[in-house]
């Protein structure tokens, strides 16, 4: 607990190893009367702020809300007694369990109403991450004091007075549906709601909530619960208890030791023993709460997505009637997170006056108290996008979107419902089914039996018949026997009910091993999972820092885990979910606590975990198969189940019997019905003799459990070493648990400033990891620039970045509209611009403005424009969502590197902004928002697709341009020209250019990343021949533009004869408007463009140099190499291979300077020869000659080998395809490449007697070492799977 400690009481020192730290009392002061809570008062105060009302409004009536009745309103509990005064290390902080005794504060109820004792139990988790736990039962207590009585009466009058004057307005509450505590809309007339909710001093018996506690170091929810229920039917028994209720509450305080690991503990309560046990040091760890109801709560498929939101630190909020069902979840789910541990905002009791705490713009784990009659969409929640909902009562969860699965899902659905099933537990969950009705009943009668009355009513009040409310024979029944006089409670039914009490209390302890059995079992499989997935976690650990001190200075900078190495070695069914989860603080805290176990003794966790992964393989000797993803299902179901029977069967310590004390008589008199006041002396110190388990050394004990609590560090005694330590444990968390105690505006304040810090930390880190992540990859690419981290991993980092965003956009909103608060304010903002737009209707924004190139030709400029942006995102009718609309549009800035500019420019209207979000909102504090857009601008360094690889389906504007070279060509042709456009995803198909218009305009499916361009025409007219420079072609939306080198001629007798080309692109960099034209006539530097290689090739000038034999076999080595490279990377990494290919520096290129050197090409009359003319010649010599080598195996070989070239050869000449002699030999290298065939064909080629008439006798194909050499290189590809894209063997059937 937080607070300042206080000093010690006598007794305290072997506190650390006692069972309970503090039994506490909390109810009405009946000095200080009625209160109404100040804290629901603040709250008021806070939503009023939040929906823009006037704060007197909200405040007029000091927290009593008129609209409430009086028996609704919450009014003020007090501590009234807690023993001992303080712990050491446990200070007791008073408001904190005053607020989670009583969430709602005091509760009153007359004789009308349901008045059942409830138990639920809270957590309090301390700011080092340590936990108290607290068990509580609230039941009803008869008010004797005269003047709260008359208090109440009055506060009756003041409302019906006030009600009837408005009965015709609306009686909904004022308060928003999450502060009301009964929703009273549907009421139809004032005398039902007075009849319902009325006190009358003469007529009605007031009762009051009073709590008893119990705060443990550790979670015994069982033990505390049978204890406190035994208090409470001695307070509530027709007998007194048989020693007064002090020495029960000091022998739980002072004389039950805490169970020491492995064994278990038998102590005694009111009427009977209470056995615990604690798990040994090699099983997991203590868990008390019944998964067994969590299960049956949400039911399986449903529990396991919830699950999966923890694992990947989503903002979960529970939601339930039920406090103790808040519990139930969010313990039940976290312990299942084993070995890893929940880091961030854990409150699964969040009191109403805390709910401004929903606003944290941080990963949480919180339970809502619901209020009866209020459903899912009265809840307004200040962010919704990343939020994992869960209505426990209802069964009902709902999703954050883009949400992976956990691997083997269904594998693991299964293996858990075997284990339901066993016993006997429905898979859907049970809410309504019958186990839980009766389970319920059966408490009721149990507590009937016991102390013959229902809560604290009077014997001759009780009604069995109250079991079987609602059944109309009954009710007609009870009616008859009360004007006959008939009394059924005078009825003997204790005999009958006793002996079923028997059995009861056998199958307590039957179902209560059962329940602990299905606990282990259950954690068990969970356990399993993450053995398996992180079998080989130890490898990936990256331990560079010499000392623990070193480390810690520098853990901010420090790499810890190599992720793209484990990443790549896991399964690929993992990835999406791996991918995620390795980013959480979660992963960090456990892959630090490995790193810190060099130096320390082993985070207890830890210790368990590797203890298990040591066991797999020893037992499995399974090195090779750690990478399946084979499902495993959990061995050690068995053992578990016989480790917690046998602790049970056989009781390891008996604690002393509590037994009576030194009290003074009189006082704490035997009241029925009534709590008495303890006697403090006697509590608030524990026995002066050491007895037994006080004298196991209590400073190892002390040590082992804060250990446990990881509240300390062996070895850090140092104060800087521990300030060190706590920045590296919350590293990435913005703000470690909120504190319930103080409440004050200015801590409120204090805390979102926190907020607002670890928003801008966040980012730094996200931006930073980002930028590394790519530029990292992109520095190690040494082949084509198609650097790319793996899809995976840059998705997962993107996704991050917009819940980050998100986040940022939902902190201190004034009212919420939809549940993206970044397409909220996108949204207003584009209604203020649209607005101003038809106010100026300026004529010079219509058009963009065209330059002129030299060739007249041009891209006109894509203007740069938020709103835009936005019109493209609302005309995808796949995103259904807000929150898929903010994420595509986040996706859409960053490609187009306009994120920072647009979010700028979002922020620069300041009236729209003042008008949606609070003065303590993130975007309002400006230094910070100056650095957020900064840190964002620097992604603009590298180049992202995270908008065109995601939405793969959507229909995309595309704009071309073919730019001819007009000095060398006609101005105008007669043909009819065409062109197609292919990308990774697909092409558009052929489609006619019009006739001298060399711009157009098509819209068809997101074709991804562009990589060839076909453009050809059909030879008509008498002006057919066309020498086109490049064609261009924009992406309309994300603004890419492609430019597709050509630099040849297309037309019959000219050049190669070519009718159609096949162009491959290049993406070019994002330039100023001005630069745009000049880029069409010149690429950028680093690539040398395809049209001077093809030019030098044919051109008779012979002014450019030609490369030489060693560069030759150079640029083979390095196109093959860039190829080997290229499968080497994970399939997602991979870029285009068509480029490494028919590109710049790929094979095709490197092959024909091969088959260029020494080629006699020049011929008299100027008429060229191609390498297709020497290929030819070639096929006809094979077609002809049957002279084949020799030795037999080589001729069937050889024999094979020259068929296959002359079919490939020939399918390619019979093509149904105008492709000049330069494209046929680009088809065939390919071909020979797909199909592993390059390396039989170079040597058939060398050995043609064509080559003596056709080369040099320097040339390379006619020297023996080279063409060996080359074989051997073409042959390090054959390993590899190639998949050629249509567009580049088109209508060539092989």
């Amino acid at each position: 607990m937080s607070g300042s400690g206080a000093a010690p009481g006598p007794g305290s020192s072997p506190a650390a190893c006692r069972f309970a730290h503090y039994f506490v009392v909390c109810g009405i002061d009946a000095d200080s009367g009625l209160e109404p809570d100040e804290l629901a008062v603040l709250y008021q105060w806070l939503e009023a702020d939040r929906h823009g009302k006037s704060q007197d409004a909200a405040n007029t009536t000091s927290g009593e809300n008129f609209d409430q009745s009086p028996l609704r309103r919450t009014f003020k509990s007090k501590v009234l007694a807690h023993y001992p005064q303080n712990i050491e290390w446990n200070p007791f902080d008073q408001d904190a369990v005053n607020m989670l005794c009583m969430p709602k504060g005091l509760s009153f109820r007359t004789q009308t109403d349901k008045r059942d004792p409830q138990f639920h139990s809270f957590i309090i988790t301390r700011e080092d991450g340590s936990r108290t736990y607290g068990f509580v039962l609230t039941f009803y207590e008869e008010v004797t004091s005269k003047p709260i009585c008359t208090a109440m009466q009055t506060l009756y009058q003041m409302h019906n007075a006030e009600h009837s004057s408005s009965v015709y307005a609306s009686s909904s509450c004022s308060m928003d549906s999450l502060a009301s505590s009964i929703d009273e809309g549907d009421t139809t007339s004032l005398l039902k709601l007075q009849r319902y909710n009325s006190y009358d001093i003469s007529r009605d018996t007031l009762y009051v909530s009073k709590s008893i506690c119990l705060i443990t170091p550790l979670p015994f929810m069982q033990a505390c619960k049978k204890f406190l229920i035994q208090l409470y039917m001695a307070v509530t028994s027709q007998q007194p208890p048989p020693l007064p209720l002090e020495s029960y509450i000091h022998n739980i305080l002072y004389e039950v030791p805490l169970p020491p690991p492995g064994r278990s503990l038998k102590f005694y309560g009111v009427y009977e023993p209470v056995i615990c046990q604690r798990p040994g040091p090699s099983e997991l760890p203590l868990s008390d709460y019944p998964l067994r109801e969590a299960f049956e709560l949400l039911g399986l498929e449903n529990l396991v997505q919830v699950f999966t939101c923890v694992l990947l630190e989503m903002q979960i909020l529970l939601y339930s009637q039920d406090y103790q069902r808040l519990m139930t979840v969010a313990e039940g789910i976290t312990t299942l997170l084993f070995p890893f541990q929940w880091q961030h905002v854990y409150v699964p009791i969040l009191p109403a006056s805390l709910l401004h705490f929903l606003d944290a713009p941080v990963p949480y784990l919180m339970g809502l108290q619901s209020k009866e009659g209020t459903d899912r969409s009265k809840l307004e929640l200040p962010q919704e996008a990343n939020l994992c909902f869960v209505d426990i009562d209802n069964h009902f969860i709902e999703l954050p979107e883009e949400f992976p699965q956990f691997p083997n899902k269904v594998d693991f659905i299964q293996e858990l419902s075997e284990v339901l099933f066993q016993f006997g537990i429905p898979l859907e969950g049970s809410l309504h089914c019958s186990e839980n009705a009766t389970k319920l009943k059966n408490l009721v009668l149990k507590d009937l039996v016991n102390d013959k009355k229902n809560g604290n009513v009077s014997a001759n009040n009780i009604s069995m018949y109250e079991l079987l409310k609602g059944n109309e024979t009954i009710a007609r029944l009870q009616a008859l026997a009360k004007r006959t006089g008939v009394t059924v409670e005078k009825m003997d039914l204790s005999a009958s009910l006793g002996e079923k009490d028997k059995d009861v209390k056998l199958q307590c302890e039957e179902t209560e091993l059962r329940d602990y059995q299905l606990n282990v079992q259950l954690r068990e499989v969970f356990a399993n999972r993450f053995t398996q997935m992180f079998a080989d976690y130890e490898a990936f650990v990256i331990q560079t820092a010499q000392d623990m001190e070193s480390w810690l200075t520098n853990r901010e900078q420090m790499q810890n885990f190599d992720k793209a190495s484990f990443l790549c070695d896991q399964p690929e069914p993992y990835l999406p979910f791996l991918s995620r989860f390795i980013e959480t603080q979660m992963f960090a805290t456990f892959i630090d606590n490995k790193i810190m176990s060099q130096w320390e003794e082993k985070e207890p966790l830890l210790r368990v975990f590797d203890s298990r992964i040591e066991k797999i393989r020893l037992y499995n000797v399974r090195a090779p198969t750690l990478r399946t993803s084979m499902y495993q299902k959990c061995s050690t179901l068995k053992e578990a189940a016989q480790s917690i029977e046998q602790r049970l069967m056989k009781m390891d310590h008996t604690a002393i019997h509590p037994h009576l004390l030194d009290m003074k008589i009189g006082q704490g008199k035997y009241e029925q019905g009534f709590f008495p006041k303890l006697q403090s002396d006697v509590l608030a110190t524990g026995p002066t003799n050491n007895n037994r388990w006080v004298s196991r050394s209590a400073t190892t004990q002390r040590r082992k459990d804060r250990l446990r609590q990881h509240s300390e560090h062996v070895g850090l005694d140092n104060d800087l070493r521990e300030k060190y330590m706590q920045e590296a444990r919350s590293l990435g968390k913005n703000l470690r648990q909120p504190k319930l105690s103080d409440l004050s505006p200015a801590v409120i304040a204090q805390t979102n400033w926190k907020f607002v810090e670890g928003l801008l930390k966040e980012c730094r880190m996200k931006t930073k990891r980002m930028l590394v992540e790519k530029m990292g990859h992109e520095a190690v690419e040494l082949g084509h620039g198609e650097a790319n981290i793996t899809g995976l991993e840059e998705n997962t980092l993107i996704a991050s970045l917009c819940d980050l965003l998100e986040r940022i956009w939902s902190h201190g909103l004034q009212v919420k509209q939809g549940k993206s608060a970044l397409w909220s304010h996108l949204i207003q903002f584009q209604d203020r611009e649209e607005k101003q737009e038809h106010l100026a209707e300026s004529p010079v924004a219509l058009g963009p403005e065209r330059r002129k190139s030299d060739s007249g030709v041009m891209l006109p400029t894509l203007r740069v424009s938020l709103i835009q942006d936005m019109r493209h995102i609302q005309n995808m009718s796949e995103i259904k969502t807000d929150v898929g609309r903010a994420r595509a549009w986040i996706r859409l800035s960053l490609e187009k590197k306009l994120l920072s500019q647009h979010l700028k420019q979002l922020l620069s209207n300041q009236p729209l902004t003042k008008k949606l979000y609070k003065r303590y909102a993130f975007l309002r504090c400006e230094e910070e928002r100056e650095q957020f857009l900064y840190h964002l601008l620097s992604l603009n360094a590298v180049d992202y697709f995270c908008f065109t690889s995601v939405f793969t389906t959507i229909m995309i504007p595309y704009r071309s341009v073919i730019i001819p070279i007009k000095k060398l060509s006609n101005a105008i042709i007669t043909s009819n020209p065409w062109i197609c456009v292919s990308g990774e995803l697909g092409d558009t198909g052929v489609m006619p250019i019009l006739k001298n218009l060399l711009e157009m305009t098509f819209e068809c499916q997101n074709l991804g990343k562009l990589t060839t361009v076909q453009i050809g025409h059909d030879n008509s007219g008498l002006l057919a021949k066309w020498l086109v420079d490049c064609v261009m072609v924009r992406n309309e939306i994300t603004g890419h533009t492609y430019r597709f080198p050509c630099g040849r001629w297309l037309g019959k007798g000219i050049d190669d004869g070519s009718l159609e080309r096949i162009l491959i692109g290049e993406l070019m960099a994002p330039a100023a408007d001005e630069d745009l034209v000049k880029q069409c006539r010149t690429p950028p530097q680093q690539k040398s463009p395809t049209t001077a290689r093809r030019l030098s090739v044919t051109s008779l000038t012979g002014k450019s140099p030609k490369p030489n034999a060693g560069q030759i076999q150079e640029g083979i080595g390095e196109a093959v190499n860039n190829i080997v490279k290229h499968f080497h990377k994970p399939e997602k990494e991979r870029g285009s291979l068509t480029v490494l290919l028919c590109g710049e520096n790929g094979l095709v290129a490197a092959l024909e300077q091969v088959f260029h050197h020494g080629f006699k090409s020049a011929r008299i009359f100027h008429k060229n020869v191609f390498i297709w003319d020497f290929i030819e010649r070639a096929v006809a010599y094979f077609e002809t000659t049957d002279q084949i080598l020799d030795n037999e195996d080589g001729v069937l070989i050889q024999k094979s080998s020259c068929k296959t070239f002359c079919r490939y050869v020939n399918a390619i000449n019979t093509a149904p395809r105008s492709i000049g002699k330069d494209g046929k030999f680009q088809i065939l290298v390919c071909l020979g490449t797909r199909d592993r065939l390059l390396p039989q064909w170079i040597p058939l080629l060398a050995e043609c007697p064509a080559i003596t008439r056709m080369y040099e006798e320097s040339a390379l194909l006619r020297d023996h070492m080279t063409v060996n050499s080359l074989i051997r290189i073409l042959q390090t590809i054959q390993d590899f799977t190639i998949v050629l894209e249509g567009s580049l063997i088109k209508g060539v059937d092989v």
